[in-house]
């Protein structure tokens, strides 16, 4: 009778025996060597080459058979430890110029006052924008221009404009910064119109750019015979670097050898792994964390080496902690957003809604023919107020976000309505979160 042959040669149970002559149980001969036996269990097996010849083919016929299961059970571990990795892997981590500014490294704001010409008929009206004249009499005086007097000007083709810009910290004369346009008047539309030379001033009234350039409108319209479409806004628009820097802002880094680091949000988790992470990287002692919000940090000795120094540090990886519990409510549009860190607590809530209707329909009263009265117009309005009744439903507690909007997807309210929900769940102490309306 013969057996089926495995990979190495002989049955999943049995073997060749050390002399090639016949098949042998590995299970028994496993026992037996346990029990300190032979092959046969006659006798037990003693130091010598027939015994060395025995153990090693043994050994080598064990690791045959089951060498597979191993490497099975190991594949198995692994992936199961790469596939758990994501539920108990560290918290994300962002770079340090995502999550802190360095103190005095900011944009300045520049305004200026302008005129914008070339409209097609669209510009303002001189009756109720008395300023476009006037700015448009300036312009012409400061080249050369005067007019009669009496004259009054009625253009239709420019519009005056406010010029706003940021120049960048660090910005150099001769740069370009893009700029944007606003009417300041009753202008139609911007659309095809070119910006005139604008100074653009700081809060210390010096000029720090000239803009000058062709708006570019992102919004288009038309009228006619009483209709109107309009797509987008008109009455604003934008030059890319539209405007040329003519002074520079110094700007210090460091005060007395230390650089400061703003955080974006105040918070003392994060600029404790803000401070570790520098020290990590430029030894301890670098950088200390002052408050939530502060980092400050020792810079180098040398004014060379500050750009690099700077440069790693931003770009060091700092594990991001977990934020405060907020919901954020725009009463305006009536958007909820809350963050991953919201939980709820196990409350009931019952929801109803209240409509109230208002039907006005025209009617004519007519006086008697001989009454001698006026025939008018009135209207009948009724008024009705329903009021729906809602059923007290339970929310479970949720420790997860998933859990809480599932929750909060079963009252089937408004975002309107849920604002007012949370507000309530928060004042009765089943929402643990801080709610921010904006």
């Amino acid at each position: 009778m013969t057996h089926p042959r495995s990979a190495f040669g002989a049955t999943p149970s049995r073997g060749l025996s050390p002399d090639g002559q016949g098949p042998v149980d590995l299970a028994r001969l496993a026992k037996n060597r346990t029990a300190g036996t032979g092959a046969a269990g006659t006798a037990p097996l003693r130091p010598g080459k027939a015994g060395s010849a025995a153990a090693a083919w043994f050994g080598r016929a064990w690791s045959r058979q089951f060498a597979p299961d191993r490497l099975l059970r190991l594949v198995v571990l692994v992936s199961l430890f790469a596939a758990s990795a994501a539920v108990w892997w560290p918290v994300q981590a962002a770079r340090l110029k995502e999550v802190a500014k360095v103190q005095g490294v900011r944009p300045n704001q520049l305004t200026g006052f302008g005129l914008v010409f070339g409209l097609d008929g669209t510009g303002d009206q001189s009756t109720q924008a008395p300023f476009t004249p006037q700015a448009l009499a300036a312009f012409l005086q400061q080249n050369g221009i005067t007019l009669p007097p009496g004259v009054t000007m009625q253009p239709r083709n420019l519009a005056a404009v406010v010029v706003t810009a940021d120049l960048p910290p660090f910005a150099q004369p001769g740069q370009r910064i893009d700029v944007n346009v606003s009417s300041a008047g009753n202008a139609k539309s911007l659309r095809g119109g070119m910006l005139l030379q604008t100074a653009l001033r700081g809060t210390d009234g010096q000029i720090y750019a000239i803009a000058q350039g062709n708006l570019i409108v992102g919004g288009a319209g038309a009228a006619a015979g009483g209709a109107k479409v309009q797509i987008n806004h008109l009455a604003a628009g934008r030059v890319p670097e539209g405007a040329t820097v003519e002074r520079a802002v110094p700007m210090a880094m460091s005060h007395n050898g230390v650089l400061q680091f703003d955080l974006q949000s105040n918070d003392f988790a994060t600029a404790r792994a803000v401070a570790e992470a520098i020290n990590q990287a430029k030894g301890p002692g670098t950088a200390q964390a002052v408050d939530g919000r502060v980092v400050k940090v020792r810079m180098p000795a040398q004014p060379a080496d500050h750009v690099a120094f700077v440069a790693d540090l931003e770009n060091l990886d700092v594990p991001l902690q977990r934020p405060a519990a907020r919901v954020v409510i725009n009463s305006r549009t009536g958007s909820v957003v809350m963050n991953e860190a919201v939980t709820l607590g196990s409350c009931a809530v019952a929801h109803g809604s209240l409509t109230v209707t208002v039907n006005s329909t025209p009617q004519v009263s007519q006086p008697n023919a001989l009454a001698g009265g006026q025939t008018v117009q009135t209207e009948k309005n009724d008024i009705a107020i329903t009021q729906q009744g809602g059923q007290l439903m339970h929310l479970p507690a949720g420790a997860k976000l998933a859990d809480v909007v599932r929750a909060l997807n079963t009252l089937g309210a408004s975002p309107q309505d849920l604002q007012a929900i949370l507000q309530a769940m928060k004042s009765a102490g089943a929402l643990n979160a801080e709610i921010e309306v904006i």
